[in-house]
């Protein structure tokens, strides 16, 4: 697997990718987890979701996130936010992305929202 490096956030966000950044933060709130996660797929649809931690299941926001786009029909990603306390996006969560697709940026947050990193092929 390529190894992606995280670069420094832009100065300005994407409104699209702020949108899927919002939803991530509300999801990991709403849940109290320990991280919140949104993809949006070519077709503009969007997807969020949280950490699972089942004694039988576990899944990281991401991967989370990833799946229930693939079950929804979703082919490819366009971007992907993940709501953080964490200094890196992990790279099973980075992998779930990039089997969707190589060039959708991972944006990594922190709990109040604000982009601190993002991931790129």
């Amino acid at each position: 697997m390529a190894e992606h490096v995280e670069a420094a956030a832009p100065q300005q966000i994407d409104p699209e990718d702020a949108k899927i950044v919002t939803l991530a933060r509300a999801s990991r709130a709403r849940n109290g987890a320990a991280e919140g996660a949104a993809v949006r797929d070519t077709d503009g649809r969007t997807y969020a979701a949280t950490t699972i931690a089942l004694p039988s299941l576990r899944l990281t926001a991401l991967q989370a996130a990833v799946a229930a786009a693939v079950s929804s029909g979703a082919e490819g990603l366009e971007a992907a936010a993940v709501v953080t306390d964490a200094d890196s996006v992990d790279a099973d969560s980075a992998a779930a992305v990039r089997d969707l697709t190589s060039t959708a940026p991972i944006l990594r947050a922190d709990a109040r929202g604000d982009v601190v990193g993002v991931l790129s092929n």
